[in-house]
């Protein structure tokens, strides 16, 4: 099938991704499959190694600076998709009975 070759997008994601998921470290996957963003395994990888050299390898520091690495993300990028109020100028949420 020829359909999309002469495209100009980048080709990104080369390789299947389940596979690079599943040699990632163990706990790493834990806390992904746990995680509120989105995680690549790439870049979750690149953070993990990075985070390994920082803390001489000590799991519970590399995990609590993985949360504080998602917290800031989400602090950053909360507002800028839901506004800066949210969630206070959020609608009311209605019970299921009503």
């Amino acid at each position: 099938m020829s359909g999309n070759l002469a495209s100009t997008l980048a080709r990104r994601g080369r390789g299947r991704p389940m596979d690079r998921y599943d040699r990632l470290p163990a706990e790493l996957r834990r806390w992904l499959a746990g995680a509120a963003l989105p995680w690549s395994a790439g870049s979750a990888l690149r953070l993990w190694r990075r985070l390994d050299r920082e803390t001489g390898g000590d799991v519970a520091r590399m995990l609590r600076r993985l949360e504080l690495a998602e917290r800031r993300m989400l602090a950053r990028d909360c507002p800028r998709i839901w506004g800066a109020a949210y969630p206070l100028d959020a609608p009311p949420r209605r019970d299921r009975g009503d």
